[in-house]
């Protein structure tokens, strides 16, 4: 099996690819530490949601609905307002429609190439941020902490290593999610309407005209007892949905079925990551978002238990770290 890893371009962007077998990988640093594609090169699959040469430049603007952006802090702040500690952090509002603060700041930015290189079977590459007080997101989120990515690929897919340190002197808040953009259909020749998509979600909280959580929960209807039981069409109506997870059988996972083809796309993400947010861009046939996050939206700001809704921090000198992986069976 061929593997390799080197320093190349995607549509004119530089960027680290990966190769192993059948499967090839890229990762754009420049541009969020973002991994923008994730293929079968034999059979013509296209997993994430890639920006190609005609989505390039809207790529750059809206970073965060192509391949796996990373999300820190995830999702919506009410008003921007992030208390934490006895402080109020303001973040800047970039929501105008819901006057919220939206995902963060990591996505956007520009993250190192630390290393890259091959195994007996498998390529790598590790990129990082480092945030100190010299960021322009330190004024926002006054804290100074490395965050670090390892993707591998192997014949075993493609597996992910997510790791946060506080290299300051105060506890700060480690909240985080992927936006990870799944093509459905993944294949050529398939249409939409041959993909089930399957989710170990639990209880959709109830989110309020601002699109966030007024603290209860709403009924699952049919179509959503199917997507965590024997699986629904990713596009059964319009989804912007917030659900705790709940593993099954010890894993928290997606999994994607081309049932033209018979071949699952599997995206095991992980126990740390307590919430799911299930989003198909208007039901639009192309591709959605299961996105793992470790916190409710606007965590901060709701009256409910913190380890409920996975508002924890980190000491100085603590790290935080998850595994996920993305694998076909």
């Amino acid at each position: 099996m061929e593997v390799k890893a080197y320093a190349g371009e995607y549509e004119g962007e530089s960027a680290v690819w990966l190769k192993a077998g059948r499967y090839e990988a890229a990762i754009i640093p420049g541009v969020g530490g973002n991994l923008v594609a994730f293929r079968d090169t034999e059979n013509g699959y296209r997993f994430l949601r890639e920006p190609g040469a005609d989505g390039i430049e809207v790529f750059k603007q809206s970073p965060g609905v192509f391949g796996i952006p990373v999300l820190f802090p995830p999702n919506r702040y009410e008003d921007g307002k992030f208390p934490w500690k006895g402080q109020v952090y303001q973040l800047p509002v970039n929501e105008v429609k819901t006057g919220n603060r939206l995902h963060g700041f990591l996505h956007t930015i520009p993250w190192e190439v630390e290393d890259y290189g091959t195994g007996k079977n498998d390529s790598y590459v590790v990129v990082s941020v480092k945030i100190d007080e010299n960021h322009p997101s330190y004024q926002y989120l006054p804290h100074q902490y490395t965050v670090k990515l390892r993707y591998n690929l192997s014949e075993d897919g493609l597996a992910q290593q997510i790791l946060i340190r506080n290299d300051g002197s105060t506890e700060m808040p480690c909240l985080l999610a992927f936006h990870t953009a799944i093509n459905a259909p993944f294949a050529e020749g398939s249409s939409p309407e041959d993909y089930k998509v399957k989710a170990t979600i639990g209880s959709r909280w109830e989110l309020g005209e601002r699109m966030l959580p007024t603290g209860s929960f709403q009924p699952l209807s049919g179509q959503e007892e199917q997507l965590k039981g024997e699986g629904v069409n990713p596009y059964f109506e319009p989804l912007d949905n917030h659900y705790t997870a709940v593993p099954q059988n010890g894993r928290n996972l997606m999994e994607l079925t081309d049932t033209k083809l018979g071949v699952t796309l599997v995206y095991d993400v992980g126990t740390s990551y307590k919430q799911w947010m299930i989003w198909n861009h208007k039901a639009s046939g192309k591709f959605f978002c299961p996105e793992p996050q470790l916190n409710l939206v606007n965590a901060p700001n709701v009256n409910l238990p913190a380890d409920e809704i996975g508002l924890f921090g980190l000491q100085p000198g603590e790290y935080w770290e998850e595994r996920a992986r993305l694998y076909v069976k």
